[in-house]
């Protein structure tokens, strides 16, 4: 569970709280393997009122176990992610379109020093998404990731922004390597 003193903004892939948006928090649920409710907002409430979580936030929901978090700091950025690749998956498996699907879940949660433009944001989460499947290729992991997995990157909501989040800007850079290690660790490497 992560909770900001000051507002924050986040774009994230998660189901709860998805999108570009303030935010002041966000909680890893985790959940069973055989875990079916389709009523996330309500589970995500649930468990924010346990926490005593008000306000916007987002929810992720991994399967994975959440008190294994592996980190891993580049250059400012913090990447937690909890890694759970029992049942990788590729993106373009048009075999795998409608089958039933496992959790196995990637979670990264990217926690950034400075801010970012709408474009930079998009853009960072494709280079920790191109990070997070390096780092599986190079586990010898076949896929790309889980059907599950969710992403969400943090930064101060007042605060200078960066136009640029791809791997050659600095902070696209420091995205990349922070989440291709924390990825790697969790993966069972060291790197």
């Amino acid at each position: 569970m992560w909770r900001w003193d000051e507002p924050m903004m986040a774009v994230s892939s998660a189901a709860v709280g998805g999108g570009i948006r303030e935010v002041g928090w966000l909680v890893n649920i985790g959940v069973t393997s055989d875990y079916s409710r389709t009523d996330l907002d309500d589970h995500a409430a649930e468990v924010a009122a346990q926490l005593e979580l008000v306000g916007p936030g987002v929810a992720l929901f991994t399967a994975a176990a959440v008190d294994q978090v592996s980190r891993a700091e580049h250059g400012g950025v913090v990447v937690d992610a909890t890694v759970g690749v029992s049942h990788p998956t590729w993106a373009a498996d048009l075999a795998a379109v409608g089958r039933e699907w496992t959790p196995g879940t990637i979670n990264s949660v990217v926690q950034l020093p400075l801010g970012l433009e709408p474009g930079a944001a998009v853009n960072a989460v494709a280079t920790a998404t191109e990070a997070k499947v390096q780092a599986l290729a190079e586990r010898g992991i076949p896929g790309t990731g889980t059907a599950s997995d969710a992403i969400a990157i943090i930064w101060p909501a007042h605060i200078e922004v960066e136009r640029f989040g791809g791997p050659r800007s600095t902070v696209g850079a420091n995205i990349a390597r922070a989440v291709h290690e924390a990825v790697w660790k969790g993966a069972g490497g060291s790197s």
